[in-house]
């Protein structure tokens, strides 16, 4: 019993490190600079909203084919990767850097999941040239954090990492990137509309 616990444990850990390598932002249009912006002015987390009945004007509702509805801006690509355990969706700006990357996670709770991607030591994200983390903040439900690194291909970066249980009971990210110069209200727009308008297939969303 207790070698089945500890397989247990190690396929847990390697799933959320998987997940957290494929969808490092690490390609894609960007800044490409490589230089530091210094800090990024911080937007204060909210929780998890509601699913939204209208779309924004400059978005589209989508039904993905991974499965769920979600408001995505318009004119911005999708490109899709398999991971370890589900496909990580990616919607990228075609000018300015942007990047929306939506996700189901394995882990139990949002900020378990969080909390691994972020410490991991071989991949954790903290592990990143240039790291510092801008505000971090959790309800019962979901948690974010919002960090800066510098990246050697597309320059210094902003990233909003929101990880929450969504209207199926499931745990879902959704992370929106952008270069650090960028305003910080920018690049959580489309993050604010991705998590507003959010509903799993075939479930009810009010």
């Amino acid at each position: 019993m207790l070698a089945a616990l500890a397989v247990a444990v190690l396929v847990g850990v390697s799933v959320g490190v998987g997940v957290w390598w494929l969808i490092r932002d690490t390609s894609g249009s960007g800044s490409g600079s490589g230089r530091s912006a210094g800090q990024v002015p911080s937007v204060r987390a909210t929780p998890s909203p509601s699913p939204s009945v209208s779309t924004a004007s400059g978005y589209r509702r989508v039904q993905d084919p991974v499965g769920y509805t979600v408001d995505v801006p318009r004119g911005w690509t999708r490109t899709e990767k398999q991971g370890q355990s589900a496909p990580v969706v990616v919607y990228d700006a075609p000018a300015d850097g942007r990047r929306l990357q939506v996700f189901r996670l394995a882990e139990d709770t949002p900020a378990q999941s969080l909390g691994l991607a972020e410490n991991d030591p071989g991949y954790g994200f903290s592990r990143l040239p240039g790291y510092q983390v801008l505000d971090r903040a959790s309800g019962t439900t979901w948690a974010e954090l919002a960090y800066r690194y510098d990246d050697p291909d597309l320059g210094a970066r902003q990233v909003l990492d929101h990880r929450f249980r969504a209207a199926d009971g499931r745990l879902y990210a959704i992370r929106a990137t952008g270069p650090a110069a960028l305003s910080p209200a920018l690049v959580r727009e489309p993050l604010s509309r991705a998590l507003a308008s959010f509903c799993p297939a075939d479930t009810e969303c009010s």
